[in-house]
């Protein structure tokens, strides 16, 4: 980073190497679509090279940059506003061959499902302590909030996906 902000342009290419993936990876788990997530991630890698001006090199690169995708993403799913159905009844998750297969692909999309219905603000916390592996340090700087915040949100999350779960459980 020290070497982007001296003026040498390639010297962003293995930032954008080692951040993509985790971008993508927390774009798509926020809009749940390939090409919107990928759209999102390459923009905010964009965006952070056009305003390497004014990267404070005090804080991390990826806070930065998360806050960057989290805040267009923010934009983008209030102009998609998407209207999510939760998926019907589970079936017996006992049976073995291509009927377990297809139930385990039936949870996943329902726990993908469920995720999306959640309020942006747990969702966000879910995806970066799940999905992007971070520590609550990490998501606490990267989302510009205090740590017990995080961690709230988090456990509330987990709440709500645990009740929504559940509820398809018994259908």
């Amino acid at each position: 980073m020290r070497r982007c902000l001296e003026g040498e342009p390639e010297a962003f290419r293995p930032l954008v190497e080692k951040y993509q993936k985790v971008l993508y990876n927390v774009a798509y788990r926020m809009v749940h679509d390939h090409e919107d997530a990928r759209d999102l991630a390459q923009g905010a890698l964009v965006k952070a090279y056009e305003k390497l001006g004014t990267y404070d090199p005090g804080f991390q690169f990826f806070s930065w940059i998360y806050r960057i995708l989290i805040n267009d993403t923010l934009n983008f799913l209030k102009r998609r506003k998407p209207s999510l159905a939760l998926d019907p009844a589970w079936g017996d998750t006992a049976k073995a061959g291509p009927e377990r297969d297809l139930e385990a692909r039936e949870l996943s999309r329902g726990v993908r499902t469920a995720l999306m219905s959640l309020p942006v603000e747990y969702r966000e916390v879910v995806v970066l302590r799940h999905f992007a592996e971070l520590s609550y340090g990490e998501m606490s700087a990267a989302l510009a909030i205090p740590e017990k915040t995080v961690k709230s949100r988090l456990y509330t999350a987990r709440q709500r996906l645990a009740g929504i779960l559940e509820g398809w459980g018994n259908r």
